[in-house]
Formats: C-alpha cells, sequence, structure tokens
C-alpha cells in the first residue's frame, strides 16, 4: 500500500501544469497539460482561455492526459500580424497541430468545446475525424441551423454593432437579451459573459479549497492559541493568493472580448457545417446541451443538429454556461460522456 505522503504527491503530480508553446501558420499558442493517459484537448469558447478548465481539468488529469489552451489572439497565444476575422477552420487547424504533438503513441484524442468553440470541435470531427476519438459540442451556436436563419444571424450581428457602437457592456446586454426567448434575460450569457461571470463569482463568493492549511510544525514550545493563530495566518494567506489568481485569470479573459466580440462572434456562428462529413462521423460526435438552457438559441440550435447528423446527445448541469457555474458536477458528467 503507497503512503499517505506517497499518495498525496502523485495526486499533485497528476494535477501539475506543464506549458508549452506551439507555433502555428499566423500565430503562436500557448497550451497547458495536466495528467497522464489518453489525450483530452478542452477547447475554450466565447472570450475564455485555459484557465476556463482548472477546475474541470484538474478532476479529469486522473485519467486523461487533458491539454486546454489559449485561441489564437487571446490572451498567451499571439498573433504574427493584425486581428481579422476569424474562422473555425483555422482554429480547428490548430487543434489538430497540438493532438499531433501530445497525443500520445499518436492515438486519437477525446475533444471537448463548449459555444463558440463547440463548432471548431465539429470542424475539426468532419475535416480530420481520424485525429479524434470522441467529440463532445456543448451547445454550439449555429445560427443556420435554426428554424429562422436569418433572425438568427441577425441577433449576433447586432451584438457587433452595439460592441462598435457602445462597447463591451452594451454588447453584453444585447447578447443576453437576443439569446432568451421572447427578449427574456438570461441563460446566454457564455458568448460574451463567461468572464463577467467569473469576475462576478471572484468578488462575491469564497475561493473554494483554498483554506486547507499544512500540518503544523513543531512549535518549539509555543502554546496551542498561538500555534492556531500561525495557522489561520497562512491559511488567510493561501486564500488571499489564490484568489488573487483568479482574479488575474478573470482580467486576462475580460481583456479578449474585443477580439470576440469584432472578430470571432459572427464569423463563428454563422459558419455552415458540413452536415455529410458529420453524418458519417456522427457514432463519434455527442451533442451536448443544458439541462436549463434548452429554450435558448444555443440549445435549440444544438439539438437540431444532432437531428441532422443522427448523432447522440447527452444533457449536462446547468446552462449554457454550465461548465463554469458548477465545474465539479459538470466535470462528473463530461467523464461519464467521455467514457460512455
Amino acid at each position: 500500500m503507497p503512503t499517505t505522503d506517497a499518495t498525496t504527491a502523485a495526486a499533485t503530480a497528476a494535477t501539475a501544469v506543464r506549458t508549452g508553446r506551439l507555433e502555428a501558420p499566423g500565430a503562436t499558442l500557448h497550451y497547458e497539460v495536466r495528467g497522464r493517459g489518453p489525450l483530452l484537448v478542452m477547447m475554450p469558447g466565447g472570450s475564455a482561455d485555459a484557465g476556463i478548465y482548472d477546475t474541470l481539468a484538474a478532476g479529469l488529469a486522473d485519467r486523461w492526459t487533458v491539454v486546454a489552451f489559449d485561441p489564437r489572439g487571446y490572451s498567451r497565444s499571439t498573433l504574427h500580424g493584425p486581428a481579422g476575422d476569424q474562422l473555425p477552420g483555422t482554429h480547428g487547424e490548430d487543434v489538430a497541430r497540438l493532438i499531433e504533438l501530445l497525443s500520445p503513441d499518436g492515438a486519437p484524442a477525446a475533444v471537448f468545446g463548449s459555444s463558440s468553440s463547440a463548432i471548431v470541435a465539429l470542424e475539426l470531427l468532419s475535416r480530420r475525424p481520424g485525429l479524434v476519438g470522441r467529440v463532445v459540442a456543448h451547445e454550439p451556436p449555429l445560427v443556420e441551423l435554426l428554424p429562422d436563419p436569418a433572425a438568427g444571424r441577425a441577433v449576433f450581428a447586432a451584438v457587433r454593432e452595439s460592441f462598435l457602437r457602445d462597447g463591451v457592456g452594451a454588447a453584453m446586454a444585447t447578447m443576453a437579451a437576443g439569446l432568451a426567448p421572447e427578449g427574456g434575460a438570461g441563460g446566454g450569457r457564455y458568448e460574451v459573459a463567461t468572464g463577467a461571470d467569473e469576475e462576478s463569482r471572484a468578488a462575491t463568493e469564497p475561493v473554494e479549497d483554498g483554506g486547507a492549511t499544512a500540518p503544523p510544525e513543531e512549535s518549539g514550545g509555543a502554546s496551542e492559541a498561538e500555534a492556531e493563530a500561525q495557522n489561520g495566518a497562512g491559511a488567510g494567506a493561501e486564500v488571499d493568493a489564490a484568489a488573487e489568481a483568479e482574479a488575474a485569470t478573470v482580467r486576462r479573459m475580460m481583456a479578449n472580448l474585443p477580439v470576440f466580440l469584432e472578430h470571432v462572434l459572427c464569423s463563428f456562428s454563422g459558419h455552415a457545417p458540413d452536415l455529410d462529413a458529420l453524418r458519417t462521423a456522427a457514432p463519434k460526435l455527442v451533442v451536448g446541451v443544458g439541462r436549463d438552457s434548452r429554450a435558448l438559441l444555443p440549445a435549440v440550435a444544438a439539438e437540431r443538429l444532432a437531428q441532422r447528423v443522427g448523432s447522440a446527445t447527452a444533457e449536462f448541469p446547468g446552462g449554457h454556461v454550465g461548465l463554469t457555474e458548477d465545474p465539479v458536477a459538470f466535470g462528473a458528467r463530461l467523464r461519464e460522456v467521455l467514457l460512455g
């Protein structure tokens, strides 16, 4: 039987983050790796970067080599020239390069994408099916699959125009209203406000798992009260450090919003997927839908996609932004789907 210290060390090693840089045409990509085993690529959506998956990746690193990355033009993944309109196919090729670089023994990878990155996951599956064994696409907002595609295109065009005219805050409000049924509030926030949700959470909620303290050292005669006070101070410092790290991650992702709103939102949501190729690859595809967002535009598009190509569907906890609402429950469900 391994000792407790050995078990703890092994768990720490499994979730330790290893970073790298990958050169791709027109960009240099930042990626992060945790764990050992078959490759699982976690693709950030909206304005998010690799940091959105910190909790999910750590929870899955016991079974997979989990790779998260910053999409080109976001955070630490730099473009070699000026930003222009982005295409799902270009981003899909970036993921293909990561798989070819990092997959153990060249085995097919599992891929997860949510919202705009789910569109990239579908593009990767249709163009490079041999690279993937399982693709989970959570609520890709493909307006071309809606009952009224023109109305869907108008929603996202209005968001972009609102950003160009009045800034990020106005665009976020336009998005929330446009994605909710009949103009109601809430639900469809992930495209614009993943970072905003995280910022609010960081400001108003305690940092989970940040208050654990190391076993007390020998005090050399210090009283129990003094030892407890010292431990409490250490715990407070750990909480403060974790909170600041989370806040820094949020600020970094929020800074990506202008690129997303101007150069990603419309070109991704307006993408027409290759339905014939996806029908052929349907046994590898699971389309995810949030339990609380089924009436909203992205979930409607997702379910219509599954119907058109004959793929499986899976319900996930929460809504469109379920992976940040409850990452532990969301990660447990993702594990079930990947192993299913």
